[in-house]
């Protein structure tokens, strides 16, 4: 029985015009032999590597570190080729070279007694490991991966065996040679580099790049330039495609996290967001007032600053805090159907008496300084409050370094993803108390489960993209802040976000933020398997991946739950979150073998790691061991290419009964 036997002619006339159209790519029947061979080689290559991170929160040392090390996978290929061969030092050595190879060879250089001998041992190392982490790949797909000025030697040295007598002398031949016309910096650069792309094949980022930390746009730069990689939106992310929207409440709040947490970088040096303005405002506004509550948390700062900066952070602070609760005012008068008037809680302070009185209960007010502020309308925004406003939206708006990064952020990204069998959202999809999914009404219609995770990804899109003055933009623009702080929001899911409460009031109980049913319910693993199948993510190793509620490990709360059906891997990359969960961060690794899961302690440096070797200390948790090694064919491509086979096998008998004619 033939390859072809179950096409028919038939078949083959209902498709003609998209054969034909094929046969465009693969003129001849060798042609299109050839790709099935090459597509059936594919298929039986093992599974690619895939990486789970969450919740950077803009700690971009720790995150570009464990991207170079790839959760461990590069420190656990090395122990597999040199084993018992090379001493403990020597492979952190070698790990360390790979992560960090222009800072290395510096160091290196000015230790080193004889450069060249290190440098043909180096070489060779580098050329065993490239081997092991390329064998998963075709050649063609290695080719490709390979920086243009070395893609030949590359090659040569990776396909030829120095085992093989009559080899051995030619390896050695380019080795040295790369030595002596002092290419072997650059070389050993790029080995190292390609290490490290062909170690990951794809990344998930599974949300919140932005805020606490100081560098989300140097992580936003890093993902621009990876290979392959996606992201599903986090909150935080969703703050500032709203400010970069031109959402003023989402400029407010974001300008307000970067003052609570002491970090400007992002704003000043990465997106060129002009503070001048609104630090001259709170100059004036708050000149004799101490702010005391709004000092920000030096211990999470991307910088030591001065008394007098610190004083004028403070200010800021305070300023922008109280700009905040008068937009979003605006917002919750203009949409009614958000259901959020009780956010509305600048009109429940007795500013005669300095206390704030909510349902028949009065509070005391741990300041009562509030110069901008006109009782009689406390949502106003004072003249020169709306001039900064205006001015501050001008500068988000012509930031050319936001849009790069927003439009990353909308072609990779999205609020959900099914990836190999794998469901992978940020935060939660909105249910009742009775495991049912939560309808929300949007403009009138309702929304449920898949259904309102697409419509919140296309207002957020609607939002960003279309035309000034459209009603749908209008509401898409006020939508997205809703996707920040709104109850039903899948973003959100709690009964409120109790920013006044955490300035304004000591009582611990009004700081109280409830959370939706979602986040209770995710521990039944029904419930995860109901929410698996209404995604379509199908299959016995099909799981939820969760980040933006951090695992609080330090008491007990383990990432698996709901019977090994979902995870959580938000253990607090952010060091904000550090005290509480007691870890620096879970990431998640899925290989042919299986998945596992790598607890991280915290990083101490990029400085440290190089000089000292000091890799992060990580604990590997195998979650799932498959007996018998993934294949290509067993992945989301691997159906594709099924798909593209078949397609090509019904060419060629479209060549081979005369239906098309071969173009030799």
């Amino acid at each position: 029985m033939t390859a072809q036997s179950n096409i028919t002619p038939e078949s083959i006339v209902g498709d003609l015009r998209y054969l034909q159209l094929l046969s465009r790519s693969f003129p001849t029947i060798a042609d299109a032999s050839t790709e099935i061979i090459n597509l059936e080689a594919i298929l039986n290559l093992p599974k690619g590597t895939e990486h789970f991170l969450t919740d950077i929160h803009g700690e971009y040392e720790a995150f570009q570190h464990v991207l170079k090390n790839a959760s461990g996978a590069v420190k656990r290929k090395v122990n597999e080729i040199f084993g018992n061969t090379l001493r403990e030092a020597e492979k952190k050595e070698l790990c360390t070279l790979i992560y960090y190879p222009e800072e290395k060879i510096q160091l290196v250089k000015a230790r080193e007694k004889d450069l060249d001998d290190w440098y043909l041992i180096t070489l060779n190392q580098l050329v065993k490991v490239c081997q092991n982490v390329s064998s998963k790949y075709t050649r063609s797909k290695v080719r490709k991966s390979l920086p243009s000025e070395f893609s030949y030697i590359i090659q040569e040295l990776l396909h030829e065996s120095t085992v093989e007598p009559n080899k051995h002398a030619y390896i050695n031949v380019i080795i040295s040679t790369i030595i002596s016309t002092r290419r072997a910096d650059d070389f050993i650069i790029a080995m190292c580099n390609l290490i490290q792309r062909l170690t990951i094949d794809s990344l998930h980022i599974v949300g919140d790049i932005y805020d606490r930390g100081p560098g989300a746009h140097i992580i936003m730069d890093t993902l621009c330039n990876y290979h392959n990689f996606d992201i599903q939106w986090g909150n935080h992310d969703i703050l500032w495609m709203g400010a970069a929207s031109g959402n003023d409440s989402c400029i407010a709040n974001v300008i307000r996290m970067s003052m609570r947490y002491g970090n400007l970088g992002t704003l000043e040096d990465g997106y060129g967001i002009n503070l001048l303005p609104l630090a001259t405002f709170a100059m004036d506004t708050y000149a004799d007032d101490p702010c005391t509550i709004f000092m920000p948390k030096m211990n999470f700062a991307d910088g030591n600053y001065n008394e007098k900066t610190l004083r004028l952070i403070t200010q800021m602070h305070k300023a922008i805090t109280i700009i905040q609760f008068k937009l979003e005012a605006e917002i919750i008068d203009r949409r009614p159907e958000f259901g959020m008037s009780n956010r509305k809680l600048l009109e429940k302070i007795d500013f005669e008496r300095g206390v704030f009185v909510y349902e028949g209960k009065e509070y005391a007010l741990r300041d009562t300084n509030f110069p901008t502020v006109d009782p009689a309308d406390p949502y106003r925004l004072t003249e020169e409050e709306r001039e900064l406003v205006d001015k501050i939206h001008y500068s988000f708006m012509n930031s050319e370094k936001l849009k790069k990064h927003m439009r990353c952020l909308f072609t990779y990204g999205g609020m959900y993803l099914v990836s190999n069998s794998n469901l992978l959202y940020h935060a939660s999809v909105p249910l009742n108390e009775d495991g049912s999914f939560k309808h929300v009404k949007i403009r009138g219609k309702e929304y449920w489960g898949r259904k309102l995770l697409d419509k919140a990804d296309q207002l957020i899109r609607t939002a960003y993209f279309d035309e000034e003055g459209e009603d749908d933009k209008e509401f898409a623009m006020d939508y997205i802040w809703y996707m920040w702080c709104g109850p039903e929001a899948p973003l959100f899911d709690k009964d409120k976000m109790a920013t006044f409460e955490r300035y304004f009031l000591e009582d611990k109980e009004m700081q109280k933020e409830k959370k939706g049913y979602y986040y209770s319910l995710r521990n039944r693993e029904d419930i995860c398997d109901k929410i698996l199948d209404e995604f379509g993510a199908l299959g016995p190793h099909s799981h939820i991946i969760n980040g933006h509620v951090p695992v609080k490990t330090i008491q007990g709360e383990q990432p698996m739950k709901a019977n090994g059906k979902l995870f959580v891997i938000d253990g607090g990359f952010s060091k904000a979150y550090q005290p509480e969960t007691g870890i620096a961060g879970y990431t998640l690794v899925y290989h042919s073998h299986g998945m596992q899961l790598v607890q991280h302690e915290p990083f101490q440096s990029r400085q440290k790691a190089i000089e000292e070797g000091l890799d992060i200390k990580s604990t590997n948790f195998v979650l799932e061991f498959n007996s018998q090694r993934m294949m290509v064919k067993d992945t989301d491509k691997g159906k594709e290419l099924v798909t593209q086979i078949q397609d090509l096998k019904k060419l060629l008998v479209a060549y081979r009964i005369g239906l098309i004619k071969e173009k030799v």
